[in-house]
C-alpha cells in the first residue's frame, strides 16, 4: 500500500502549538498595544487583527469572524483531501500543504476563541510599518514559496 501526504500533518500541528504557543507568551506578558523593541527594524509588538490578511474587512460588524471560520475550515478539509490524494514523497507540495493548514487552523482557533487573531512581529523602516503578523501567518507565507519552488522544480524536471 502506497503511502499518502496524509502523514504530512504532524507538521500542521506543529505549526497549530507553536502558533498558540507563542500567542499565549505575548497575550501573557505584553498589554495591547505594547511594543518591545529587538532590533533596528524590528518590534515584538501586541495587536489584535479582527479582519484578515492586512486587517482586510477588520471593521465590518463581526460577520467576517464567521466567514475567516468557516473559510479557514473548507481550505483545511480541502488541504487534507490533497494531502490524502498525494504521494508522501512530494515532500515541497505536502509540506506546504501542511503549513497551510496549521496557520489557517492556528488563527482560526485564535478567531473563534477571542473574536480576533494575535498579531506581534512587527517590522519597519523608518516610519514605514509592514503589517503586525504571527507564526501561521509565516507558515502560510512559506507554503506559498514551497508551493512556487515546487512548480518552479517540476517545469524543469519536464524540460530535462
Amino acid at each position: 500500500m502506497k503511502q499518502t501526504g496524509i502523514k504530512w500533518l504532524w507538521l500542521s500541528l506543529a505549526t497549530i502549538i507553536i502558533d498558540l504557543w507563542t500567542k499565549y507568551i505575548v497575550v501573557q506578558r505584553f498589554e495591547l498595544y505594547e511594543s518591545v523593541n529587538v532590533l533596528p527594524i524590528f518590534n515584538l509588538t501586541y495587536v489584535r487583527n479582527y479582519g484578515a490578511a492586512f486587517s482586510f474587512l477588520a471593521d465590518h460588524g463581526g460577520w467576517q469572524k464567521y466567514f475567516f471560520l468557516g473559510l479557514a475550515i473548507v481550505i483545511s478539509l480541502g488541504l487534507i483531501v490533497m494531502l490524502w490524494r498525494n504521494q508522501a514523497v512530494k515532500k515541497l507540495e505536502n509540506s506546504a500543504y501542511a503549513l497551510i493548514i496549521g496557520g489557517a487552523i492556528g488563527n482560526a482557533i485564535d478567531r473563534a476563541y477571542n473574536g480576533y487573531v494575535v498579531d506581534f512581529f512587527d517590522f519597519y523602516w523608518d516610519i514605514y510599518h509592514y503589517p503586525v503578523f504571527n507564526v501561521a501567518d509565516i507558515a502560510i507565507v512559506v507554503s506559498a514559496g514551497l508551493l512556487i519552488l515546487e512548480a518552479f522544480l517540476d517545469k524543469k524536471k519536464k524540460s530535462d
